[in-house]
């Protein structure tokens, strides 16, 4: 019985729809720093205490409508800016401004709403 040859492939590779990183692991992080210095609010004390305000105020719970999820573990929760600050301190400081949310809604939901906004 003779052998199948191997079709040759009529399609040449798609090329990739997703972006590419100019920058990876410590250079990003310098350059995002460089970008936008608001970011370095968030390794300060007083944002600590301000998110574990919001976490308790919120009773650890997840605010995203149909979620709900109680969570525990703090480092799977994110305080959340409900009005994005873009380096505005009024609005980043603002603790009427912050929610809980559990970060599977964080980053899927929250993010994909933001996207959409075009932030």
């Amino acid at each position: 019985m003779a052998r199948l040859k191997t079709l040759p492939a009529r399609l040449a590779p798609a090329p990739s729809r997703l972006a590419t990183q100019t920058h990876a692991g410590p250079d990003r992080d310098r350059a995002r720093s460089i970008a936008a210095p608001w970011r370095a609010w968030y390794k300060t004390a007083r944002w600590q205490k301000l998110r574990r305000a919001v976490f308790l105020r919120d009773l650890f719970t997840c605010q995203m409508t149909g979620c709900g999820k109680i969570e525990a573990n703090t480092s799977q929760l994110v305080c959340d800016h409900k009005v994005p600050h873009r380096g505005d301190d009024s609005l980043f400081w603002c603790e009427a401004n912050l929610q809980t949310l559990c970060k599977p809604c964080h980053d899927r939901v929250k993010q994909a709403e933001e996207r959409r906004m075009g932030h």
